[in-house]
């Protein structure tokens, strides 16, 4: 599909160029684009590396083992038709943890081995289930609580407040989260939808190389001095954080409003209290902090130069598009329908993009904020829609063509509509706490 898409971008802005007999700038705009990319992906190796690094510390500190053990008591109430001791339950579970903390690359290989379990309890093979549509939607709109890719997306286009969106994106995952869930639940009740399942008579015999606690690394703590040393650092931390508090307060006056002082102080300290609260969790946890660091920044200058060819072929398309004026023809097209539900015409290309190409995404996000600014409020929105929605129809293809998926049910449905309602919040919550 996105094969399609991106021909169809070529063909229009070459079409569009002769038309506005821009054709110059549009072979122009290839090359600088080109250029372009290159250079912005050489620029995030070092900060994707630093932010990998420093999730692989969370990782060996348990958290993702925490995470997963909160989650355990809801995914049962979720999924009543998984036994709890089956593997699927233990692979969703895990899956989900790794989504939160944005370990991506640890969680793919969790929802790929859970589908595949969920089919040993699928009746109907060729047939997506109501456990399968489930997982499939709350994958695509995951609660996110650590967005680290466009953390390190937005430091390397040059934002002085690169952690800022950490916020809106927890909203509106949730809200996506949500939206997810209940339309799951509701449409599987369909008869358009219905599949006919019998009732699964299997009881799986508990696999110990499968069990929730097999893949979650277990830790005792760091030693007395370590834990000591944590929580004399956190302890200076607080007080700075309330020195700086007051100091802003005193410099606002009486006539600030609370909102916008902490709104204030959480843009300036929400990213040292994540890199230093990092830390300090390991440490008290016994990580060595320095080789987690360096282990996770190794796979996060792979993954930044893995992505080299996809920026390029995106923005190279995006770049010949906006020289030719078709992006700016579409704009004023569609801004009075954008207007309507408060959308900058100008996040369009991403909210139409997002659900089917993660990387291509990840380009034209990068392209916005180059243009507009990644501190915008047209930055902001596409910095939280880029971390609130899933690459929707890529994570389908994936699951479901692991198992010879053919009638996917409900599972599309409630992943786009998940998608819609995470771009919309992610606008609201945008233009409420950025104003």
């Amino acid at each position: 599909m996105l094969n399609g898409i991106w021909v169809a971008l070529i063909v229009l802005a070459i079409f569009c160029g002769a038309l506005s007999n821009s054709l110059n700038a549009v072979s122009t705009a290839s090359i600088e684009a080109a250029k372009g990319a290159v250079e912005l992906a050489i620029g995030l190796v070092g900060v994707m590396a630093f932010w990998i690094g420093l999730m692989r510390v969370l990782e060996h500190a348990g958290m993702l083992s925490l995470i997963a053990r909160l989650l355990k008591p809801i995914m049962k109430r979720l999924f009543p038709d998984v036994p709890e001791t089956h593997p699927a339950m233990s692979m969703m579970i895990l899956n989900m943890a790794a989504n939160m903390l944005g370990l991506a690359n640890a969680a793919t290989p969790f929802g790929i081995k859970a589908i595949m379990e969920l089919n040993k309890l699928n009746p109907r093979p060729g047939t997506a289930t109501n456990a399968m549509a489930l997982f499939l939607a709350i994958n695509t709109s995951s609660l996110a609580l650590l967005p680290t890719g466009v953390i390190a997306l937005r430091a390397s286009l040059g934002s002085t407040q690169p952690a800022s969106i950490i916020i809106t994106t927890i909203v509106a995952t949730a809200c996506s989260t949500v939206i997810a869930i209940l339309s799951a639940k509701l449409l599987c009740r369909s008869s358009f939808f219905a599949a006919g399942e019998a009732t699964v008579s299997i009881t799986p015999e508990k696999s110990e190389s499968d069990t929730l606690e097999e893949h979650l690394e277990e830790k005792q703590g760091g030693s007395p001095t370590e834990k000591r040393l944590a929580l004399g650092l956190s302890l200076l931390l607080l007080i700075a954080l309330a020195y700086a508090g007051f100091q802003q307060y005193q410099a606002a006056g009486t006539d600030a409003s609370i909102f916008s002082l902490l709104r204030e102080l959480l843009s300036q300290w929400l990213l040292p209290l994540l890199i230093v609260g990092i830390v300090l969790i390991g440490l008290y946890r016994g990580v060595k902090i320095y080789d987690a660091v360096v282990e996770g920044g190794k796979e996060g200058f792979d993954v930044a130069l893995r992505i080299i060819p996809f920026l390029v072929a995106i923005l190279v398309a995006i770049g010949m598009l906006r020289a030719s004026g078709a992006i700016d023809l579409m704009v004023d097209n569609l801004r009075p329908l954008t207007t309507l539900i408060g959308m900058p015409a100008e996040t369009l290309p991403m909210a139409l993009l997002r659900p089917l190409s993660g990387s291509g995404a990840y380009g034209v996000a990068a392209e916005i904020m180059q243009t507009y600014g990644a501190d915008s409020l047209i930055g902001n929105i596409v910095s939280t829609m880029q971390g609130s929605t899933e690459t929707t129809f890529y994570v389908l293809a994936v699951y479901f063509g692991a198992i010879g998926i053919s009638r996917v049910r409900h599972a599309l449905g409630c992943a786009l509509l998940a998608d819609l309602a995470g771009m919309l919040t992610a606008i609201g919550v945008c233009y409420w706490f950025f104003g």
